[in-house]
């Protein structure tokens, strides 16, 4: 990994809790939340986000006595960025987090990007696992919500002149959710380059192209098959990435996975509803069998 990076962190950016070693070198910044004994549950977030799409949940799973972790993706927030990207570079992460954690079972809750590295890592057989958890994510994914989701990632490559601009785009993209009267909560979504302009926290070679979703479906379907742990899915009732066929197409490539749809919520079903989600999630991880 190199030690490229988007600018300077703003003051009142939360530092890392935690770090650990990366696939390859370099670093892996993360939080942890409850129990460090506990059994290990590894919270992954979506493209484009960090570690702190999780903190509400993460510090309800640690009330309940988990060992909560969430970590920033290579390339993302706080971790180092790289010269090389893709899924399987996110796997070897993930494994070589697991190694670090000394839990070779741990509890995999992934979002979108997150998510179908955790179905890979699984399904692929790369850890054992205890449970998978996937947030708004399947093999089969609706085209026109993903491009949604990159043409806002690749949407400002000259950044923003103030954070009253971050808001706003921020607000255009998530139209469902009231726009926050204070800016002061964005601090941890961008950098402040040396030219005065704030740019996404995450590193823009991490991008490139459309991805092909057939053949992220023929593979992503082949884990789905593969997986033994207990599974659920959870979707976003109004998201426009998985639709609820994409949905009922994975119960039928994994049959002993559960389903909650979480009406009023998003694409990014933690943060529009965390009280429900979190609450789906602790419920199903109370019914894991014994270490």
């Amino acid at each position: 990994m190199t030690a490229r990076n988007a600018g300077r962190r703003l003051p009142g950016t939360p530092e890392p809790g935690c770090t650990w070693r990366g696939h390859g070198g370099g670093t892996l910044a993360g939080d942890r939340w409850g129990d460090p004994a506990g059994p290990v549950v590894l919270l992954m977030h979506g493209g484009g986000q960090t570690r702190h799409a999780w903190k509400g949940a993460g510090e309800r799973l640690g009330a309940q006595g988990w060992n909560a972790i969430a970590f920033d993706a290579r390339g993302h927030g706080d971790s180092s960025w790289t010269d090389a990207y893709g899924i399987d570079l996110m796997v070897a992460d993930l494994v070589e987090l697991v190694a670090q954690l000394g839990d070779p079972n741990p509890v995999l809750v992934g979002a979108s990007m997150g998510g179908g590295v955790s179905l890979e890592t699984i399904g692929g057989g790369h850890v054992p696992g205890r449970a998978l958890v996937l947030v708004d994510t399947a093999p089969r994914l609706e085209p026109e919500g993903v491009d949604r989701i990159l043409q806002f990632m690749e949407g400002r490559p000259d950044g923003f002149a103030s954070l009253d601009e971050v808001a706003d785009a921020i607000a255009s993209y998530q139209p469902h959710r009231e726009r926050p009267r204070s800016t002061d909560g964005l601090a941890k979504n961008v950098r402040l380059g040396d030219d005065g302009r704030y740019r996404w926290h995450w590193d823009p070679t991490w991008r490139s192209g459309r991805p092909d979703l057939e053949a992220m479906y023929q593979r992503q379907a082949a884990n789905a098959r593969a997986l033994a742990v207990p599974t659920l899915l959870v979707r976003g009732g109004l998201s426009d990435v998985l639709s609820e066929d994409g949905a009922r197409s994975f119960l039928e490539l994994c049959p002993h996975a559960e389903y909650v749809n979480v009406t009023d919520a998003s694409h990014m079903v933690a943060g529009d509803r965390n009280d429900i989600f979190s609450g789906a999630v602790i419920d199903f991880l109370g019914r894991l069998p014994s270490r």
